[in-house]
């Protein structure tokens, strides 16, 4: 097998956050090129269709004139950002301009690199092509099944199972620089499957993993939603509790319509901080809601928050871990950023009292 049996994250050579908290220029942006999604996934509150039109979310593509003004605002950060990541709520290849924005961002030089992820249906040659041209340097592809079958049963389309092991193949072949990433989780295949995954991918991509199901999403139960007893982390490792999020100090996301939200898991849209339309990125990056949010956390707040206390991502994902940290970067925190008293932090708490009220 050519493929390395590791997950999509980058687990070595990590920066020690508390050692550059707060960042003048975040490391990672995400931007959600579409919130809809042609998949109906079980596991995934976007697949839950009345759900999500019961929180009045705007489903549709990110217009392609708000993902230039994104990629423009951040000529004001002192520095490229290290990660754009072309996806958050649902399937990328569904905006038609999506290669248009790969090739903007990558000509900007405000971009280090970028990398999406996808549910495998539209990796065709003339829709990877120009995707791959603009200068792609990792797309990860979520495999939802083996069969025909497991795909209907647990993400409601009937996909082509045969025709998307080809293209896999293809994209492969003619990925250039990109980094090809095969993932599936374990929870959807049987035992038996797990060898035949492998044999399938193992040769047709960079890296390859079984994953499994993790209760990310604030205020989703995927164990009720998938019947599934969720016992490991998503990598296989001990569940680890986790206090303070790391994410909300090294990164932000843009959804399709505009709002900008502290977390990528935001599907609710109950942590928006801005919204690009009217507001630059480092306004909100630096904005008294975001950084409510933060002190928030650093202040050992976090599950009095009704959305961020509700998150497992921290306990199941692997996150940077700064709680051993928090009080010398609570004192950092407190004298290099000044916040209006009266903001409240995003998520369903009062405003937060500052210690120096």
């Amino acid at each position: 097998m050519k493929a390395e049996i590791k997950p999509r994250i980058n687990l070595e050579g990590r920066t020690a956050l508390e050692t550059v908290i707060p960042l003048e220029t975040p490391f990672i942006i995400f931007v959600d090129p579409a919130s809809s999604c042609n998949f109906q996934c079980t596991f995934c509150p976007t697949g839950h269709r009345d759900m999500i039109r019961d929180t009045g979310r705007y489903q549709g593509a990110m217009k392609y004139e708000v993902f230039t003004k994104i990629i423009d605002d951040l000529a004001e950060f002192s520095k490229p950002i290290k990660v754009l990541r072309m996806y958050k709520d649902g399937e990328p290849f569904l905006n038609k301009r999506f290669a248009d924005m790969i090739a903007y961002a990558k000509a900007s030089g405000h971009v280090d690199y970028i990398d999406t992820t996808t549910n495998g249906t539209f990796l065709t040659p003339e829709r990877l092509g120009p995707v791959l041209a603009a200068g792609l340097d990792k797309i990860n592809i979520s495999v939802d099944g083996m069969t025909k079958e497991q795909y209907k049963r647990f993400t409601g389309f009937d996909f082509d199972f045969p025709a998307f092991v080809k293209n896999v193949k293809w994209l492969y072949d003619n990925k250039g620089d990109c980094e090809v990433v095969v993932k599936i989780p374990g929870e959807l295949i049987t035992h038996e499957q797990r060898q035949e995954f492998y044999d399938t991918f193992g040769d047709h991509c960079d890296r390859i993993f079984i994953e499994n199901f993790a209760p990310c999403w604030p205020e989703f139960d995927i164990e009720a939603h998938t019947g599934v007893k969720i016992t490991q982390g998503i990598y296989n490792q001990e569940i680890t509790p986790t206090d303070t999020c790391p994410y909300i100090f090294y990164g932000y996301s843009v959804n399709a319509d505009g709002l900008v939200s502290s977390c990528f898991l935001d599907w609710q849209r109950k942590l928006v901080i801005g919204d690009v339309r009217k507001q630059s990125m480092k306004e909100i990056w630096t904005s008294d809601a975001m950084n409510a949010l933060r002190l928030q956390h650093l202040e050992g707040k976090r599950c009095q928050n009704g959305t961020c206390g509700s998150c497992g991502q921290l306990s199941h994902c692997l996150p940077d871990n700064i709680d051993a940290h928090r009080p010398q970067l609570l004192e950092i925190f407190k004298a290099k950023v000044t916040i209006n008293p009266a903001v409240a932090a995003p998520g369903g708490l009062s405003r937060i009292p500052v210690a120096a009220e």
